[in-house]
């Protein structure tokens, strides 16, 4: 990869930093895409030594990488994001990926395909933090800002993501307890 290639995948990935989540920050603002893609690979990071096992500069790079695609798309949030938006988003991100250089295009092929896939320990993790991180900035947000369907979703959203370790199961019970508490001083 040259200089040219290089700075041509930051301008196309410096979109996410002006692309907004549906989600606010504690304060009311519009989060980025960017901005909750580096809390879940920080939240990898953080997670080292809970998953030892796992080889989590793997998880933290899907983590870095797996919204991408919003870069051609924006973001559209899960309870409205319908399966042409899904295959759009794809269909353009696997064009960009391709557009890469050889040895680039090839390690984040491989990556998404995992990451789709969801078979391997990684892939799951980094789905289950994506969504667990998502749960976690609503309730840091101010409830003003949540949508009526928001309260039902918050209490059940990443069950079935987080099913397959003891210690994320936990994690979700924690997370729900501050959605409950948040709903009942309805702030």
């Amino acid at each position: 990869m040259n200089g040219r290639e290089f700075l041509d995948i930051l301008h196309v990935a410096e979109k996410l930093k002006d692309t907004p989540r549906h989600c606010t920050t504690s304060k009311g603002r519009r989060e980025s895409v960017a901005e909750h893609s580096w809390r879940i690979s920080l939240m990898a990071l953080l997670l080292r030594h809970e998953f030892p096992a796992l080889d989590m500069d793997k998880v933290i790079k899907m983590c870095l990488i797996h919204d991408l695609g919003e870069c051609f798309t924006g973001d559209i949030p899960v309870f409205k994001k319908t399966q042409a938006d899904r295959e759009k988003e794809h269909m353009l991100l696997t064009r960009w990926v391709s557009s890469l250089p050889d040895a680039l295009a090839a390690d984040l092929a491989a990556l998404y395909a995992e990451m789709e896939k969801q078979e391997t320990p990684e892939a799951k993790l980094y789905k289950a933090l994506d969504k667990l991180e998502a749960l976690i900035q609503h309730n840091e947000s101010p409830l003003s800002t949540w949508e009526e369907n928001e309260y039902e979703l918050q209490k059940v959203y990443a069950t079935d993501a987080v099913a397959f370790s003891p210690w994320l199961t936990v994690l979700r019970q924690e997370i729900l307890q501050d959605t409950l508490d948040k709903i009942e001083e309805g702030v």
